[in-house]
Order: C-alpha cells, then sequence, then structure tokens
C-alpha cells in the first residue's frame, strides 16, 4: 500500500470543495487494496473522537461564568461560536470564513466509513468473515455520524414532516465528482436503519477493545435510533436485546474526590490512586467514543443551571446522597491544582474524566424504562430505574407504585443527572420531548444583568450550516434562524 493512504486518511480531511457540497476526498488518495489496509484504516485513533458538546450552549444546564471569572469559565474568554449559542443569536453562529471542526470531522469520519464500505469486499486477500465484519463495522460507524449529524443539524425527527424536513448532505461514495445534495431528514435516517439492520448479523460477539463495534453495539444503536423516532416498542425490544449481551454498572458509591487534581480527582476511597474508570477501563462502555478533539467536552467549563441542580434534589430520602452530583460537580469552590478556585453559591461541572459518548448500559436502561413507561409495564420501568440508581446513589431507598405520567417523569429526571453535559445528548432531548408532546420548555440565559430566553421549540435549536460552507454553495437549503 503505498504511503499517500494512510497520511491521507490519518490527517484531517479538507472539506467544502468549489463544485459541491464537500470535498472530502484528500490529496494524493489510493484505494487500499489488502485487507490489513482496511483494518489500519478503522483503527484509526482520530476516528473515536465523533461528538461534539458545544451545542449544549443552548440548552438549560449551562450557565456562563461573569465576563470576566475564573479560569476558563468566563464568558468574555468563550470562542465567538459558543456566545452566540448562549444568546441565542439568531442566523451563523460561526465567523465568516471560520471551518465548522464537527461538521468537518464527521465528513472526514465517513468518507474514511465509505472508502471500507464500497472496496473492502472486493479485496483479494483476506477470509469473507474478516472482510465482511469490517464492512458492517463501518456501516455502524457511518450510521453514528450520520444519526449524530442529523439531529444536530436538522429538525428532530418527526413522522408527519420527515420526508420534506432539511436533513444533512448525503455521501455515499468517495468520488469527489459526485455531486451531494441536503436530503431530508427522513432519508438519513432510512440510511441510518438499513445500515444497521444490514451490519447487525455480521458484527462480531467479541472483541480486544470497546472501540470496536459488537453485536450489542447493533442493538443498543437501534434502540437509540427508534427512541428517537418515538418509535418505543422497537426500541425497548432492542434495548432489552443489548441488554441481555451487556448490563455492568459501575458502583458509584464506592467513589470520592480528590484535592489538588484534574484528571483523577474522582477516585476510589479505599485506595485514591485509583482514579474512576475512563473510557478505555469502564466495563459500563458498549461501544467506546470521545468528545471531538475541537469543543467535545465542558470540563470546568460552565456552571450548573439551578434547574439542573434541583434535579439532582429530586427523589432522594433524607440520608441519600446522588454520588454523580457529589463526585462530577464542585460546589462553592475548586482546587484543581496548589490554587483554590472560589465561585461561592455556584456548581460546576469539573468530572474530568474521558467519559464514553458512544453506547453505555445506563443510556440502555434509561431507553428500557422510558419505553416501558410509554408503552409497557410501570413496575418493570421502576424496576430498571432502581437498579439504576442503586449504582448511583449512596442510601438508596427504591421508589414503588407510581403512576404512568409520574414514571415517567422520573425516567426522564433520570436521564438529565445520569447524562447531563454527555456530547449533545441534552440538546437531542430538548428537541424531541419537544416533538412527542411531552415538553416545551422556555430555557433562560443570564450573564450578570442582562437575560436571554428562548422556546425549545425554536428554530434556533437547529445547528445552521457552516458560513464556510454556504461562501462556497450559496444554493444549499437552510432552516431560517
Amino acid at each position: 500500500m503505498k504511503k499517500t493512504i494512510l497520511s491521507a486518511l490519518f490527517t484531517s480531511f479538507l472539506l467544502l470543495g468549489c463544485n459541491s457540497y464537500l470535498d472530502i476526498k484528500p490529496k494524493g488518495f489510493t484505494i487500499p487494496e489488502f485487507i490489513d489496509d482496511y483494518k489500519l484504516l478503522m483503527n484509526n485513533q482520530g476516528l473515536i473522537r465523533a461528538t461534539p458538546a458545544f451545542p449544549d450552549y443552548l440548552t438549560d444546564h449551562i450557565v456562563s461564568g461573569n465576563p470576566v471569572d475564573i479560569s476558563g469559565t468566563g464568558f468574555d474568554s468563550y470562542p465567538t461560536v459558543k456566545k452566540r449559542l448562549y444568546t441565542f443569536e439568531h442566523g451563523a453562529i460561526f465567523e465568516d470564513g471560520q471551518a465548522d471542526s464537527y461538521w468537518e470531522t464527521a465528513y472526514s469520519h465517513i468518507f474514511t466509513y465509505n472508502v471500507v464500505i464500497n472496496n473492502v469486499l472486493q479485496v483479494t486477500d483476506g477470509k469473507d468473515t474478516e472482510k465482511k465484519r469490517l464492512w458492517a463495522e463501518a456501516k455502524v460507524g457511518r450510521a453514528f455520524e450520520y444519526l449524530n449529524l442529523v439531529n444536530i443539524y436538522g429538525r428532530h425527527y418527526d413522522s408527519k414532516t420527515a420526508a420534506t424536513d432539511y436533513g444533512v448532505p448525503l455521501v455515499l461514495s468517495e468520488d469527489i465528482n459526485k455531486s451531494y445534495e441536503r436530503v431530508s431528514v427522513q432519508q438519513i435516517y432510512t440510511l441510518v436503519e438499513n445500515d444497521l439492520q444490514e451490519a447487525l448479523p455480521l458484527l462480531g460477539k467479541t472483541a480486544n477493545t470497546t472501540f470496536q463495534p459488537l453485536q450489542s453495539v447493533g442493538y443498543a444503536f437501534l434502540s437509540r435510533m427508534y427512541l428517537y423516532q418515538g418509535r418505543y416498542m422497537e426500541a425497548l425490544q432492542n434495548a432489552r436485546e443489548a441488554l441481555k449481551q451487556h448490563s455492568y454498572l459501575e458502583d458509584y458509591t464506592l467513589y470520592t474526590n480528590r484535592e489538588q487534581k484534574t484528571f483523577g480527582r474522582v477516585c476510589r476511597k479505599d485506595d485514591q490512586d485509583i482514579p474512576f474508570p475512563d473510557i478505555r477501563t469502564n466495563k459500563e462502555s458498549i461501544w467506546s467514543r470521545l468528545g471531538t478533539s475541537s469543543y467535545g467536552s465542558l470540563n470546568a467549563e460552565v456552571f450548573t443551571s439551578q434547574d439542573l441542580i434541583d434535579t439532582y434534589k429530586k427523589d432522594l430520602t433524607a440520608n441519600a446522597i446522588d454520588m454523580r452530583y457529589q463526585l462530577f460537580f464542585c460546589r462553592d469552590q475548586a482546587s484543581f491544582g496548589s490554587a483554590v478556585m472560589k465561585f461561592p453559591g455556584r456548581v460546576l461541572w469539573a468530572p474530568y474524566i474521558e467519559m464514553n459518548t458512544g453506547f453505555s448500559t445506563p443510556e440502555l436502561i434509561l431507553i428500557a424504562a422510558e419505553c416501558e413507561a410509554r408503552v409497557g409495564s410501570t413496575e418493570e420501568a421502576l424496576k430498571l430505574i432502581n437498579m439504576l440508581r442503586d449504582s448511583r446513589i449512596d442510601n438508596n431507598i427504591h421508589i414503588m407504585d407510581l403512576n404512568k405520567v409520574k414514571t415517567l417523569s422520573l425516567v426522564l429526571d433520570e436521564r438529565r443527572r445520569e447524562m447531563p453535559y454527555l456530547a449533545s445528548t441534552r440538546l437531542i432531548d430538548l428537541k424531541r420531548l419537544h416533538t412527542s408532546g411531552d415538553l416545551t420548555k422556555t430555557i433562560v440565559h443570564k450573564l450578570e444583568t442582562q437575560e436571554w430566553s428562548m422556546e425549545s421549540s425554536d428554530i434556533r435549536m437547529i445547528l445552521p450550516v457552516p458560513p464556510k460552507v454556504l461562501s462556497l454553495n450559496p444554493s444549499i437549503p437552510q432552516y431560517e434562524r
């Protein structure tokens, strides 16, 4: 294999060509010839950084620091994109000519997956089972990118409008001479579902790392996709299948905090030199993915809204402690080194753990519980939630005998408590809960004496096509934010 194959694919891909929506083919690229070449492509560590966190600046979980505040939290220190999101500005969120690092990352990954999908089955060496497994794994990877993209840059899935709502550009080829168009939300979901259904029987049942998708990942992925579509029975069935294969939960009551540390500040009570397991060691991980290299994490960057803080205080008995709130947030002050930073009356999100943004056991439990509450048994939903809470709450007392409305409310609160700043989960949840009719919320952001508000139904909850793309392709249809 020529060196240009790896050097081209293992560096940043330039998007936005002059004659199409996307120029995703690197110069000097040659199609790989052997199965080991494709294994190298799929093992590219760049592929695991796949989810953005900056869209959370639109949500009800975020409180900005004052214009000048403790290190990293001051509003004046934020890049323009975060300022524009936080203040609910209309129109573009990136500056003219500025690249959207997430958009570019996602489409560069899609390029790699397309190379594998379209070519690996034709290589002359390797076993058929090896080739088919790589093909299936690339299908899962491509589906993951598209489900994230369409839920960030498109209207949330609504069966009544999905066929006409703008999705994202659909790229299925590595041919740079093909023209690409922005297709509907429905077309993207159809692709994702087809990719997953075709991949599922060909995925393996064992792997050396959680970065490689297994059959449990296929079921987990389908459960998330069907949840987003409001197809609750199908989401429940797939969540159950995934949980049969993977149901491990970490016991948070075994952990405490260590002062003067960043990574490693959450550690074992019995041995503070043992940090809380990250994405590489956490047995809850079903398929491991990280935030993007730019704007992919909110560690020690934002304060927590009172609304979210209050959520952690709900559903607890007098002696119970929610260890998620205890371990991952800093209240009133923090010491990440020798100096103590003080922010009285405020709460800082600062786990300093590389969290998994792919698929993990807790999300599966929450999907199953939500779907049980909607179309199944409230008793089964509460069993699932109590199982999760046993591993998260010190002195947990089981919650029993709630009606359907209260059970669903508990599950949705638990989802907030479990995944408060995980990738763009809260943004997507706000959009889907408005679409499902469960919640339309007024989101209020403040900065000293200034205040901005927006309904979660607002079109500004949809991120716009980046200005760099529009400057080269002004005819792209878009939502008018």
